[in-house]
């Protein structure tokens, strides 16, 4: 079966690769969210019981902040990449009806959206 000159199937490739760059770092977010609040919990628990657990609180809320942290720049390097890699491709290699931004800008979104949990982490530490 010969190839034709379009195929959608690199554009497509791209895309699939941007989403499981997505699918990770909204995962290395999520550790890095329960890592933080685990903090909390230790917290209430020095409060309670073991004082010697309260050292343990600000650790654990500085290492959630980094993984989310890093979740967010993994998604939005994996988008500055995609979009110079779309970018390169023909228009013939984007099927037609087809939006080259929606991943993009999703991407952009869960970003923003990563920086805005860094900012809750941080101002609900305190």
């Amino acid at each position: 079966m010969p190839i034709s000159e379009s195929d959608p199937r690199v554009f497509f490739a791209a895309e699939r690769t941007l989403l499981a760059w997505l699918r990770t770092g909204l995962t290395i977010m999520a550790l890095g969210f329960v890592v933080a609040r685990f903090g909390l919990f230790l917290h209430l628990l020095a409060q309670s019981q073991r004082p010697s657990l309260a050292d343990h609180t600000s650790l654990s809320a500085a290492l959630g902040v980094a993984f989310v942290i890093a979740g967010t720049l993994a998604i939005v390097l994996a988008a500055a990449q995609y979009w110079r890699f779309v970018a390169t491709l023909p228009q013939s290699d984007v099927p037609r009806a087809y939006s080259r931004v929606f991943a993009f800008l999703l991407s952009l979104l869960m970003g923003a959206l990563g920086m805005a949990l860094v900012c809750y982490l941080l101002f609900a530490q305190r």
